[in-house]
């Protein structure tokens, strides 16, 4: 094979070559998810190209840059700020984003790391805003329609907001619509457009956590202790009440008892003078029985008794016999005077 044949075969595969490289750096494919902006020495060239499917372009002093179609997240960062009524919280948000002008977000941020941070700087500065405006209230409730269930006696008593639910205005829904809208117009400018931001935590400031935990605490036992005196109260209400009644019970009881006792023995009285007033004779014998019965319970082993001769207490201790009565016991020696 002469030097010339070799040399044209050299320079055939170096076409070959050549032409390969143009042919696969020329085309391009886009994915459903991407949209492309071509740039030509660093500046842009064309419109973006939306639509998925083989593009061209010039090779070797033509680039592609891919950014994404789908709806991005931005985790924004926690931070500390105050509220309208002076409370320092931690917020922590979340928001979702999507590249909606290529061409200006490739100008005015080239990449989404630039985004993320531009994104950092105007929803935080927008959130601290806001925040700032309104009270804690606003932020802790959903919305303002919002209705609870209150217990009315728990109001009457305490007298606190902890018992119900104070009113508000807006609520944490018109909060970060609030958000939204001013963040909107700021990023559309970067060829962004903001979809929503949404609160993902709001925490008290940790050293006045333990503060307002106590200031809870003493009040749930301020009513705690409301209803353990009222309670207290009524107990003793109904001790009083049941010792009345077992008092007035008592009192009846016993009254009716004495009515019945009173009652018998009249009925027994009347029966016994019945039965002794039929004949002298039992009328003598009741009245003996009835006297002895009184030395019983008047007389013991140590009783000094002074009474004249003439009494008819010891008329039947004197040996007399009554009027056709029986004979009356032996008589006793009287107990002697004491001495003056």
């Amino acid at each position: 094979m002469s030097m010339n044949s070799k040399a044209f075969s050299f320079l055939l595969f170096a076409c070959g070559m050549f032409v390969l490289l143009l042919l696969t750096g020329a085309f391009f494919t886009v994915a459903e998810t991407e949209q492309v902006i071509i740039t030509q020495f660093g500046k842009p060239v064309g419109a973006p190209i939306t639509q998925a499917g083989l593009h061209f372009k010039l090779p070797l002093i033509q680039e592609i840059h891919s950014f994404e179609k789908r709806v991005l997240e931005w985790d924004g960062p926690v931070a500390e700020m105050p509220t309208k009524d002076k409370l320092y919280i931690v917020v922590d948000t979340f928001g979702r984003w999507r590249i909606s002008n290529p061409m200006q977000y490739f100008i005015r941020l080239r990449d989404e790391r630039s985004a993320q941070s531009r994104l950092d700087d105007i929803l935080g500065s927008e959130t601290r805003n806001t925040v700032a405006r309104h009270e804690l209230v606003e932020m802790i409730r959903t919305t303002k329609d919002r209705k609870a269930a209150v217990d009315d006696e728990l109001v009457a008593g305490s007298g606190s907001v902890a018992a119900g639910l104070s009113p508000i205005q807006f609520g944490r829904v018109a909060l970060e619509k609030e958000i939204t809208d001013e963040a909107r117009s700021k990023l559309a400018e970067f060829g962004i457009e903001l979809l929503d931001v949404r609160f993902k935590r709001i925490n008290y400031n940790p050293a006045v956590s333990a503060k307002i935990y106590d200031r809870m605490t003493s009040e749930r036992r301020q009513i705690a202790e409301r209803f353990r005196s009222e309670g207290e109260g009524e107990a003793a209400k109904i001790n009083g009440s049941r010792d009345r009644d077992l008092k007035q019970i008592e009192s009846e009881a016993y009254r009716q008892v004495q009515t019945i006792e009173g009652k018998a023995d009249a009925d027994a009285t009347t029966i016994y003078a019945k039965a002794y007033n039929e004949t002298p004779e039992s009328r003598d014998l009741y009245e003996f029985q009835r006297t002895l019965d009184t030395y019983k319970t008047s007389f013991s082993h140590d009783t000094t008794l002074i009474l004249s001769t003439q009494s008819s207490f010891l008329r039947f201790l004197k040996g007399a016999t009554p009027a056709g009565g029986p004979a009356g016991p032996a008589t006793p020696k009287a107990a002697p005077a004491p001495a003056p």
